[in-house]
């Protein structure tokens, strides 16, 4: 298959380079130009626990490509997805279908630029990061999903899930794609609350004392979810009937307990968030992710305190006004209601 894959860092480089190596056509487009630089006179290397290998292909800067292709993958951070899609429209065939490898509730986003019937989404979830220009480090597997926003089967979803196979045989082919975006969301949330400290997002998650805080973030984001009459799929450890009303604290730890065990398996410790924050020092994925959450709670007449104000902390970290820290999660409990709904 031809692909032009834009954003060619943690999940679209790590995606691309397996493609490639399966024999794909894949054009790289990235914005860090000295990315592009090593790219083209060195190759794209993969590093990690899984395997190590290096494969060459076509790599551009947005102002450099040119052509048009009829699949494309954007992978680009979540809040550059309007940008993105500006600049890639003129790449797109007529024809051709944009699908969301991303973070968030993005094919919301691209269907203002090319309609919904051209807009397909994909959930990923494993580990992977970018570590300087050439390098992408590949720290561990995850679920990946691909599928159209109306849920059809359509003979180019199969055709982009053959592909995605290429990269990891496990790829699955949903009716239910926003089902895993949403779970997505529920799940972020937890990261984004983790990575306003140093720990790893493992020993995060087990620390005992802010269990309470993370199952109640958890039911509040699938509230949020089932108010807007989707169905989340689980995934990972992350078991979103556990955070559903109606479900026991049981439920809720016993999935604790899975997603723990989950990174613990992972070469990949902290979330790209904490990444974001602690060493590139640049804004998080944190308005493109958890605003949906605020924002369809407005929606639904739901009160989202614990997101809104895990919101305000990664602003706030973000613009230097707070250092990473466990205190930072006092705040959290703080805004626990008194109550969190499980019935």
């Amino acid at each position: 298959m031809k692909l032009l894959i834009w954003g060619a860092g943690a999940i679209g480089g790590t995606i691309g380079a397996y493609l490639v190596r399966a024999g794909h056509d894949v054009t790289f487009v990235d914005c860090a130009a000295d990315h592009v630089k090593s790219i083209r006179e060195g190759g794209l290397h993969i590093e990690g626990p899984i395997e190590s290998f290096t494969v060459h292909a076509a790599a551009f800067t947005p102002g450099e490509v040119t052509g048009q292709w009829d699949h494309v993958l954007l992978c680009t951070k979540a809040q550059d997805t309007a940008s993105a899609a500006g600049q890639l429209a003129d790449h797109v065939t007529p024809a051709g279908c944009v699908v969301s490898v991303q973070n968030g509730l993005n094919p919301l986003v691209l269907n203002a630029t090319f309609g919904q019937d051209r807009v397909l989404g994909s959930f990923v979830n494993f580990g992977a990061d970018y570590l300087s220009p050439g390098v992408v480090h590949y720290a561990g597997r995850g679920v990946v999903v691909i599928g159209e926003q109306d849920g059809q089967l359509s003979e180019r979803a199969r055709a982009l899930h053959a592909a995605l196979r290429d990269f990891d045989s496990n790829a699955v082919l949903s009716a239910n794609m926003f089902g895993y975006l949403w779970s997505k969301l529920g799940y972020g949330a937890l990261l984004f609350a983790t990575a306003v400290t140093n720990d790893g997002i493992a020993d995060a998650l087990a620390r005992p004392e802010d269990r309470t805080l993370y199952i109640a973030l958890g039911r509040e984001v699938m509230r949020v979810a089932l108010a807007h009459q989707i169905t989340p799929e689980a995934f990972n450890g992350f078991n979103p009937a556990a955070f559903l009303p109606g479900a026991s604290d049981d439920m809720a730890q016993a999935s604790m307990d899975e997603m723990v065990a989950f990174n613990r398996r992972s070469a990949k410790t902290h979330s790209g968030i904490w990444r974001d924050l602690a060493v590139r020092k640049r804004r998080t994925e944190v308005d493109a992710q958890l605003g949906w959450v605020v924002h369809f709670g407005q929606e639904h007449g739901l009160p989202t305190p614990i997101t809104a104000r895990l919101v305000d902390l990664i602003h706030e970290l973000e613009s230097g006004q707070r250092e990473l820290s466990r205190e930072n999660l006092a705040e959290l409990h703080a805004v626990i209601p008194a109550v969190t709904p499980a019935t």
